[in-house]
């Protein structure tokens, strides 16, 4: 006979502390961080500003019942939408992730940290808006910052040594632990709390990566996060409510996550919490690329004005590239969509050699359409290099290395290209900066008249002046 089980409530689990030890009480030293969390925050809405003129996009957006407006509710940048936060959660982070050109994370798990901007800036506007409305201060935007720097250094570490996507699980988990744990504190809860309200973000279902992979690949994968974050606003405002936490979430025998969800290894750790990760997080800035291909279209623009004239003689055409870019945007055969589209490597290397560019607009069927890609990819193989693989896991490059040659039917070849680090890397952050800023200045004009875009311009660019913005003026600004 066996012994009962039992029944004491043990302690939560330490993973679960130190997440919520962290947001609750660590203070961001780092002029770095908060520089780089600025220029994030604008980046990020740009990238949803352009989202805006996709109606795939646009369809998904609104509130749940139409016509409904929530007063003193949250405001989605670039709409007329005021919403209760968890749909305006999700209604920016879908117009974030939407066109795959917002900040990533490479590591044993790979991610999009600024995702984590849909529940924030929801949340921060809902209760600026609450508050000034029952006479209260507002929350100023270096909140928000906070919150930037905090949900990326929490979805950025735990994906350091953890690789979710190789047990079948979506990245946008992290983006839900992430989410709830930094709104929790901008509701004021207490740290028992924020530790149940991430407690209750490890043991909700986690999305399964299907929508990411050949033969399934679809848009769900640019809503996914504005679902995740969404959900981690619903969550802690039900513990805000008094809604009990799961202290072995993560560790409880047979029904924990690690059991059930991560073949029963627990999760490793580089590093403490800090701000390291937003210090070093990636910016999209050329290309709305998957970011293991953002070096290899480097490469291919690199290479076009020798290509451009002689694709009738390519041979055959040689990416070397890291394993991570191999395992999850190596694909060929027919492309179903732009979702499919932008996950495949090769297109994207055909659209760089062919027409010297690569922007969302390429992965429509306009463009897809031109036989010239498709012949182009038939000819494409990659290589792994391993110190390409090596080194994207080095804590002291991360680099996401790419190189590209093309050979002709003659017997003559172009140079091969290597570019090792993109331009939004932390390693040319000086040289991509400015071109950081002409691209929400391009996303800006994409929306807003330009009197409009000039007010943004001039608080979003003043570090202190924007830090010192109640959140719903600064949203306010964004509204049609």
């Amino acid at each position: 006979m066996s012994a009962p089980i039992s029944n004491i409530r043990p302690a939560p689990d330490q993973v679960l502390v130190d997440i919520a030890r962290y947001v609750d009480s660590y203070r961001i030293e780092s002029p770095e961080a908060w520089n780089t969390a600025r220029n994030c925050l604008i980046d990020t809405l740009g990238c949803g500003l352009e989202a805006l003129s996709y109606p795939a996009c646009t369809k998904l957006l609104g509130p749940v019942v139409p016509g409904t407006v929530v007063p003193h509710g949250a405001k989605v940048p670039g709409t007329p939408f005021q919403l209760d936060p968890v749909q305006a959660a999700f209604n920016i982070g879908c117009m974030i992730r939407w066109l795959d050109f917002n900040d990533t994370w490479l590591a044993a798990e790979w991610g999009h940290p600024s995702d984590n901007l849909g529940g924030i800036l929801a949340v921060a506007d809902w209760l600026s808006r609450t508050r000034v409305a029952a006479g209260k201060a507002p929350l100023v935007m270096r909140d928000v910052l906070e919150g930037m720097v905090k949900a990326h250094e929490i979805q950025g570490v735990l994906a350091l040594e953890n690789s979710f996507n190789r047990v079948g699980l979506d990245h946008v988990v992290l983006v839900k632990v992430a989410s709830t744990a930094v709104v929790a504190k901008l509701l004021g809860l207490s740290f028992d709390e924020i530790v149940d309200a991430v407690s209750q973000a490890w043991v909700d279902g986690q999305s399964l990566r299907t929508y990411r992979h050949a033969p399934n690949t679809g848009s769900r994968k640019s809503w996914a996060a504005g679902d995740a974050t969404s959900r981690a606003v619903r969550l802690a405002l039900m513990v805000q409510k008094g809604e009990m936490g799961y202290p072995s979430v993560l560790t409880a025998k047979t029904w924990g996550f690690y059991d059930v969800l991560f073949k029963g290894q627990p999760f490793k750790f580089q590093r403490p919490y800090g701000s390291y990760v937003m210090e070093n997080v990636l910016f999209k800035i050329s290309f709305p690329a998957e970011f293991h291909a953002q070096t290899a279209v480097e490469c291919a623009l690199k290479l076009h004005p020798q290509v451009k004239d002689r694709l009738a003689e390519v041979d055959r055409i040689v990416i070397t590239t890291h394993e991570s870019a191999i395992r999850i945007i190596d694909k060929s055969g027919p492309l179903h969509n732009p979702a499919d589209r932008d996950h495949c490597i090769q297109y994207m290397t055909a659209i760089g050699l062919i027409f010297g560019r690569l922007t969302a607009a390429d992965y429509e069927d306009d463009v897809a359409h031109d036989p010239r890609i498709d012949a182009l990819r038939d000819k494409m193989s990659c290589v792994e290099d391993a110190r390409y693989s090596r080194e994207y896991h080095d804590p002291d490059k991360r680099s996401i290395a790419n190189a590209v040659q093309v050979f002709f039917k003659d017997g003559s070849s172009t140079e091969r290209v290597e570019v090792e680090y993109p331009i939004g890397h932390r390693r040319r952050r000086q040289e991509g900066i400015p071109h950081l800023e002409a691209k929400f200045r391009t996303n800006l004009a994409r929306r807003f008249p330009a009197k409009q875009q000039q007010a943004i311009l001039a608080l979003a660019l003043d570090q202190a002046r924007l830090e010192a913005t109640p959140v719903h003026e600064f949203v306010d600004l964004f509204v049609i």
